[in-house]
């Protein structure tokens, strides 16, 4: 770069206007060469590839480079103007603001175009899902704004340790005062890290509350009850709870029990085999894993049997049970099978008075 510089000012002279001009001018040159190469070259080498990411990339990269290339030629010429001392620093900070904030709107975009990537990608792999992009999208926009701030403070000439000694301070009182808020925030980082439940999965809050995911922040979750009723909870109450997730394990089927009672002296093989055909001939009960019939103990009243039958999803577990309830309570009295309930036998005793 030096060779190049000494050539270029021997040829204009020693009037450091001219010399100014000729190394904006020489800058606009190579800046104009430069966005040719990303914008005709690597373009055309990116239009044999099978997807459009690569001529968004270049799309997106090629005026960054010009623009750079331009201020620093224009910081060159500022040097060779004979400035003022003071005036010659804040036009040289002002060229490498400008500078930065053109890079970090490239990065924010490019960003945005690698979580657009992930969000083609979703299925594909099991590591990419809504939680993970939502992730990746607030992970970059805090690194690129946080990294943003940094160089600009040094850009200025802003002492970073200084301030960071005072954040720190003001940090631990923010802290303090707002612990609910922060304990919620990290909360909602766990929760999309950890990942205990997903949006449209079923589950049951420690407190009982039981309904879908409809969506997961960074301070609260939300879950719509099967009253449609809306209820938001804070994150920091979920991550130090035990939840339920009805929609979680190898598949989406949830098993369903229902307990019944036959009176005593009844025919067991004929209670098992109606309860089996009830199972498998209703519509809503799943084939695979088949239903079954256990007899689990002999209760005060009666002998105690549960039929498990497995549901397609956990949302239709009370039209199930509903119907299958009915559908015991006829077939029993269809096939005289007794249903007991508790009976007391109380015996008076006439006492003779002596």
């Amino acid at each position: 770069m030096q060779p190049f510089l000494d050539r270029l000012i021997a040829l204009v002279g020693d009037d450091p206007r001219m010399q100014a001009a000729a190394l904006v001018l020489a800058s606009l040159v190579l800046a104009t060469a430069a966005d040719l190469v990303f914008s005709r070259l690597l373009a055309v080498w990116a239009k044999r590839s099978k997807t459009d990411v690569d001529d968004r990339f270049i799309a997106l990269i090629h005026r960054p480079i010009f623009l750079s290339v331009l201020f620093f030629g224009l910081w060159l010429a500022t040097a060779r103007l004979g400035l003022a001392p003071r005036l010659e620093l804040l036009v040289l900070r002002l060229l490498k603001s400008l500078a930065l904030l053109i890079w970090l709107v490239f990065l924010m975009r490019a960003a945005s175009l690698v979580v657009g990537v992930m969000d083609r990608l979703q299925g594909r792999s099991r590591l990419i899902d809504p939680r993970t992009i939502s992730l990746a999208a607030n992970l970059a926009k805090i690194l690129v704004v946080g990294g943003g701030i940094y160089f600009f403070f040094l850009v200025w000439g802003i002492d970073v340790g200084a301030l960071l000694v005072t954040g720190g301070v003001v940090g631990v009182a923010i802290g303090f005062a707002a612990k609910d808020t922060l304990a919620n925030l990290f909360g909602g980082i766990f929760i999309l890290a950890d990942s205990p439940y997903q949006v449209g999965d079923f589950i049951v809050l420690g407190s009982g509350e039981r309904g879908e995911v409809t969506q997961i922040g960074l301070r609260s979750s939300r879950i719509l009850t099967r009253d449609d009723v809306e209820v938001t909870v804070p994150n920091a109450l979920i991550a130090n709870d035990t939840i339920v997730n009805e929609s979680g394990g190898p598949w989406v089927k949830q098993r369903v029990r229902i307990k019944v009672g036959v009176a005593y002296g009844s025919d067991v093989d004929q209670v098992c085999a109606v309860l089996q055909g009830i199972a498998e001939s209703h519509p809503e009960v799943e084939r695979e894993p088949e239903p079954r019939v256990r007899f689990r103990a002999f209760g005060d009243s009666g002998l105690d049997f549960e039929l498990l039958v497995w549901i397609r999803e956990p949302v239709l577990r009370g039209k199930v049970l509903h119907a299958l309830n009915i559908d015991v309570y006829k077939r029993f009295a269809e096939e005289g099978i007794e249903i007991p309930y508790p009976k007391r036998d109380v015996y008076l005793h006439r006492v003779e008075a002596d």
